[in-house]
């Protein structure tokens, strides 16, 4: 961590496709969709079929970058996928895609799956935000599409993302792609994303550091921590 030239403390971090230097106080570390519904038995991401545990491995990473990240000062924004208890924010093309054992709006042990105020809903406890910490309720992939995301992060004159969560292909990918196209440099600490196909996770980091970090960098925690001080 370094000093720029009014004083503001800057980190150097150590990523690919190479080095980026950011300003504290404009980066905030954006961790995405790690609920209940996605990450535990019974929710939606074990209705489509998938091994839910292949989630939990990047939930200690995560818990350490944002304990750091509280420790710093810096914001904190979490997301959470899901709908209204009418769904009527949920397309039809979305409600009737696949096969799954159980669809959204659903009953299941937690609760109707992906309806916001349920259980399964909610984010897991090891990452619970803390008074303060804005939530962002959203109704599709990227974080970005129908919420205040971008409100919350130009009020605090944030430029740069650290974005973290869950799945790597899917909501973090989009939501690197929408923060991209806004202008924020976004970083992906890759140990703090997860996805229940492996061959996806590579391949998407493949993709946000391509072509001179098209999309952006790829890093992970140690890295960040290091540069965070």
């Amino acid at each position: 961590m370094s000093s720029g030239p009014q004083g503001q403390a800057r980190g150097r971090i150590d990523a690919q496709p190479e080095l980026i230097e950011v300003e504290l106080a404009r980066t905030a570390l954006l961790i995405i969709d790690m609920q209940r519904d996605f990450l535990e038995p019974g929710g939606f991401g074990e209705t489509l079929g998938n091994d839910v545990s292949l989630l939990k491995r990047a939930v200690e990473p995560i818990r350490s970058l944002l304990t750091r990240a509280r420790q710093t000062g810096m914001l904190v924004v979490h997301t959470r996928e899901g709908h209204r208890a009418d769904l009527s924010d949920a397309p039809r093309a979305k409600l009737e895609r696949g096969k799954p054992s159980a669809r959204i709006g659903d009953m299941g042990p937690m609760g109707r799956i992906l309806v916001r105020g349920e259980p399964g809903h909610d984010i897991i406890p090891e990452l619970y935000p803390e008074r303060g910490e804005p939530v962002v309720d959203k109704p599709g992939k990227g974080a970005f599409y129908a919420t205040e995301l971008q409100l919350i992060l130009s009020t605090r004159g944030i430029e740069n993302l650290i974005v973290c969560g869950v799945t790597t292909e899917v909501c973090v990918h989009t939501t690197v792609r929408e923060g991209n196209d806004r202008g924020y440099r976004c970083i992906v600490p890759a140990d703090c994303c997860a996805s229940y196909f492996p061959e996806f996770h590579q391949a998407g980091l493949a993709m946000i550091r391509a072509q001179g970090g098209i999309f952006g960098w790829v890093t992970d925690s140690v890295r960040v921590l290091r540069a965070l001080g």
